[in-house]
């Protein structure tokens, strides 16, 4: 890996793209970064900052240099691995794989970090479509393992998922593309909940958040629900939650809401999200959850510091 993964190209500088060169920076890997929008040089490396010494904290001892580019085709020189992170623009991107695709040596893998979009559709344009594959991360990246992969073909998604276990990170392999992909998926089915909860007035937005951060937030932490229902099924394990407790779990689907994001329910949901912030900014949010997340992951085993990358 040393050979092949010296010069990252990060496309797109915003949370998540400055983000993901904090966490490549940190393994001593090489950024290069480019992002057309005012000042993002300067954000960028405030927060690359602030990253590299949580990433410290975790373990990792690597220090790459960080260079950045007005143009993107300076950016991609010599790249060997692209990071993509634009907007969720659909065109947008389908445009910038396309001129990326035509800058970068053919064996170059090019990940695109969408959240909800499929790869099928952003690399249409793209002559070397095989080697560029979705790779969305959790936010923030530089601290949550979780690397969603779609790919490409064989070749560049085995590349990809060995390049980012180098770096600490847990790629899924989805065998087919889906919008959403897993993650946002499962997270996008529990907010309709919450927001129907809220609509039906069942409970405040403080004890809806509270009853997942206090409760199953907690198991998911440490395994997904498929597991966690394995181990409700007692002895018989989850054939026997299945057979036992299945008719139940049908019975709470047949309940979900399928609430709309009117006027009022925003209004009640931006009302309660202040009530239960208290006070505290978006940064003090930021750094209180980054600091648990930090005590978490190493708590569980799951910092940063990876393999060499």
């Amino acid at each position: 890996m040393e050979d092949t993964r010296r010069r990252i190209a990060v496309v797109g500088c915003g949370t998540v793209g400055a983000s993901w060169a904090a966490l490549f920076l940190a393994h001593g890997l090489d950024v290069a970064a480019t992002d057309p929008a005012p000042g993002a040089e300067e954000r960028l490396r405030r927060f690359v900052d602030r990253a590299l010494e949580q990433l410290r904290a975790l373990g990792c001892r690597g220090e790459g240099r960080l260079s950045f580019h007005t143009a993107m085709a300076d950016a991609l020189i010599g790249a060997t691995f692209v990071q993509e992170n634009a907007p969720e623009n659909e065109g947008l991107k389908r445009r910038l794989l396309a001129e990326i695709d035509g800058l970068v040596q053919p064996e170059v893998v090019i990940a695109s970090s969408t959240s909800a979009l499929v790869r099928s559709a952003i690399v249409a344009d793209c002559t070397h479509a095989g080697r560029h594959i979705v790779a969305h991360p959790f936010n923030p990246p530089h601290l949550l393992p979780l690397v969603e992969i779609v790919g490409g073909d064989a070749a560049a998604v085995a590349s990809a998922v060995a390049f980012y276990k180098s770096l600490g990170r847990r790629p899924v392999v989805l065998s087919r593309e889906m919008p959403g992909h897993i993650a946002n998926r499962l997270s996008s089915a529990l907010y309709r909940e919450a927001v129907h909860l809220v609509e039906q007035g069942v409970a405040s937005v403080a004890d809806i958040d509270a009853a997942i951060s206090h409760g199953p937030g907690l198991r998911w932490a440490l395994m997904g629900p498929h597991m966690t229902y394995h181990l409700g099924g007692g002895e018989g394990g989850i054939a026997h939650y299945l057979e036992h407790l299945g008719p139940s779990q049908e019975r709470r689907w047949a309940a979900l809401g399928n609430p709309s994001l009117g006027p009022e329910v925003r209004e009640r949901i931006v009302a309660g999200v202040a009530e239960e912030a208290a006070g505290r900014s978006i940064a003090e949010l930021e750094a209180e959850r980054d600091a648990a997340l930090m005590g978490l992951l190493r708590l569980l085993g799951r910092g940063p510091a990876g393999g060499a990358a």
